[in-house]
């Protein structure tokens, strides 16, 4: 069977491809927006977007609860901040919904253009890639984010933890009385960075085993720099998280562990790859020069 039987019959001219690029755009920004918009539904007095934001914030409301307040309150300074961290809850959770579309329209526009081994080959990525981030950002959201809230707020009772200790009390007018007073961008922005640095994290396996697939990383020379692997780990997580080491641990652990099943992974596709050259009538050959005689193998 020839080569250009396993493409799709699908020629077009380049001004054919630029219109067909146009309207996958135009789909998947339409698509978009539509996500966007159902953040602004009502529901129960509230927009979508308000819900999400409180589920958001909600590690560090069980945070400043658990440290003695009872009423924990985020406020915002300026008339259109309120709106624009809506907008922009709408964006994020709205793409993530708009995604399917999104990627059905990208893979709608390469697929004419790959074999078929290729398209099977890459389509299982193009699914597990979403569901690795949501698995991701699932772990920043309901394990990191509390735990990195009660480090960075546990500060502000650590004073009234000594002046117990000592058995005293802060004299009246000896200074000004230091409260934490969220805002609700900026605490927005510190659990959306966990769940932006989790979520593309998890994507580790996938991309390692994408590249094996195409040959461009092996199982060994992963192990190999496994060492080198390990310190980069470490740097990310004390830039990602903050000097919080419980949290740092986390991170370390889980990132690695997700390498050392990309190489698990790397290698399964190696033994696949090989066992199907096998089939097909190809072998090593220097193994084979290898089983003869020196003088044979000459």
């Amino acid at each position: 069977m020839s080569q250009s039987e396993h493409i799709d019959d699908s020629t077009a001219p380049l001004i054919e491809h630029l219109a067909e690029l146009r309207t996958r755009l135009i789909r998947s920004v339409i698509a978009f927006i539509i996500a966007i918009t159902i953040f602004f539904i009502p529901i129960q007095g509230e927009f979508i977007a308000a819900h999400v934001l409180e589920f958001l914030l909600d590690p560090i409301e069980h945070t400043l609860r658990a440290l003695g307040d009872p009423s924990p309150t985020f406020q915002y300074t300026s008339p259109q901040e309120y709106l624009f961290t809506l907008f922009r809850v709408s964006m994020v959770f709205g793409f993530g919904i708009a995604f399917p579309v999104i990627g059905y329209q990208m893979w709608r526009f390469v697929a004419p253009g790959l074999y078929r081994q290729e398209k099977n080959a890459f389509l299982p990525f193009l699914v597990a890639s979403p569901l690795m981030f949501i698995l991701g950002a699932s772990f920043a959201q309901f394990v990191v984010t509390p735990l990195a809230m009660r480090f960075l707020l546990g500060f502000a009772d650590a004073s009234s933890m000594f002046t117990s200790i000592l058995g005293t009390a802060p004299e009246p007018g000896s200074g000004p009385t230091i409260v934490f007073n969220g805002k609700v961008n900026e605490s927005l922005d510190i659990t959306l960075k966990f769940i932006m640095a989790f979520g593309l994290c998890f994507q580790l396996p996938v991309l390692l085993t994408l590249m094996g697939k195409a040959g461009l990383v092996s199982s060994e020379g992963l192990g190999n720099v496994r060492k080198y692997a390990m310190v980069g780990i470490l740097v990310l997580a004390a830039v990602v998280t903050p000097p919080d080491v419980i949290t740092q641990l986390i991170l370390f652990t889980v990132v690695y562990g997700l390498y050392e099943i990309s190489i698990f992974l790397v290698r399964r596709v190696e033994t696949k790859r090989d066992e199907k050259l096998r089939e097909e009538g190809y072998s090593d050959d220097e193994d084979d020069l290898g089983d003869l005689p020196e003088e044979d193998a000459k």
